[in-house]
């Protein structure tokens, strides 16, 4: 086992060090900047689900379920007032889709159905029509179709299993966009660069490069997170032809010195030119644990005593006392700190809470993200 941890601690050490000698790589433009006008919008519909193999709504759970499918039949012809019907295999739903900047009437785009009932299964469903509404309440698109839904759900009396998300599934091209954005991108004379990691850096070298390979002086860097390009001083014909002529030029993006911590994962990303102040690192606690073991014991033979349950109860403490104290030396480097971390012999459980300690006795020199 000690064999194996240090093999990948040493893979980590490796893999780390190799990403702070590769993070000036240089990345288009396109991949670190959002284009003014160029956005999706959201949209989000209800619906029913019809076809399921007895795994849909409960309808006396579910009320709305029944209201919306009576209400389906009588737009489609049939009066079911007073009527008495349970059907299983009918759940609702909820539907939300993209809508991507410039899509036109009669494309495709692909939607993900949610169930909001107590369905337990949109497998073999197929989703009725439904209208798919933004959030100024027009409809944009409708959706209508098969569910690929993945996992499955089993189980008896006394056990039940679950793999994958049964009650949710995805419709690729289930939506076709009725209605476009009102937007005339054509009009627009000149065009805002949105960094979506916002960094005077390399907000700076994107004017440069942008600039450099023009030879006009159209960009100029208006803060952190913005760089605004001139069609008149770039003299293209229109915005679409500008952002062809710049979203593939290389640029070196700086990176601020970051630690991500997911706590529900224990997922722990260091980025690179992570420094840490001289500082000493111990972790340990005392653990009790107790564990009841009760034991039957049986009368003699022809006795008319009753089996009596005798209990047993053992009790173990761990005090920590095989934990080391661990000293990260001053400007210390990211893969010192993981180094560190793993000589103590901690998991990714132990190294987050260190990490807050650290970043709390001012030490860690970057910026700590708790998801």
């Amino acid at each position: 086992m000690r064999k194996l941890h240090k093999y990948f601690t040493a893979v980590i050490v490796a893999a780390l060090t190799f990403s702070m000698a590769a993070a000036e790589t240089q990345v288009r433009i396109k991949d670190i900047v959002a284009f003014e006008g160029v956005r999706g919008n959201d949209l989000v519909g209800y619906g029913l689900v019809v076809g399921l193999n007895g795994t849909g709504d409960g309808l006396r759970n579910s009320p709305y379920t029944e209201e919306a499918l009576v209400t389906l039949l009588q737009q489609l012809g049939v009066n079911v007032n007073g009527e008495q019907f349970r059907p299983k295999n009918v759940a609702a739903v909820l539907i939300t889709a993209d809508l991507p900047a410039f899509a036109r009437a009669g494309s495709r785009i692909d939607v993900v159905v949610s169930a909001i009932g107590d369905s337990k299964s949109l497998l073999g469903g197929t989703l009725v029509m439904t209208p798919l509404k933004a959030a100024d309440g027009s409809v944009y698109a409708v959706a209508q179709g098969p569910i690929l839904a993945g996992g499955f759900t089993a189980g008896g009396d006394a056990a039940e299993v679950t793999q994958g998300v049964p009650t949710s599934g995805t419709m690729p091209g289930g939506a076709r966009v009725e209605r476009e954005i009102d937007f005339n991108f054509a009009d627009m004379r000149s065009i805002r660069l949105a960094l979506r990691d916002p960094d005077f850096t390399t907000a700076m070298r994107i004017e440069k490069v942008i600039n450099g390979a023009t030879t006009s002086g159209a960009a100029k860097m208006l803060d952190a997170g913005t760089v605004e390009v001139s069609m008149d001083a770039l003299g293209a014909s229109s915005p679409a032809h500008l952002l062809a002529r710049i979203e593939n030029l290389s640029v070196s993006a700086a990176q601020k010195a970051r630690v991500v911590i997911d706590q529900r994962s224990g997922t722990i990303v260091l980025g690179a030119d992570v420094r840490l102040s001289s500082v000493a690192v111990s972790q340990g606690g005392l653990t009790v644990r107790v564990e009841e073991t009760p034991q039957v014991a049986v009368p003699n033979p022809f006795s008319d005593a009753d089996p009596i349950i005798v209990p047993r109860t053992g009790l173990g403490v761990d005090d920590g006392r095989e934990r080391r104290l661990a000293l990260v030396q001053e400007s210390a480097t990211l893969a010192d700190l993981v180094d560190g971390l793993n000589a103590l012999g901690v998991g990714p459980r132990g190294m987050i809470d260190i990490l807050k300690s650290i970043k709390t006795a001012g030490a860690l020199h970057a910026e700590l993200i708790v998801q």
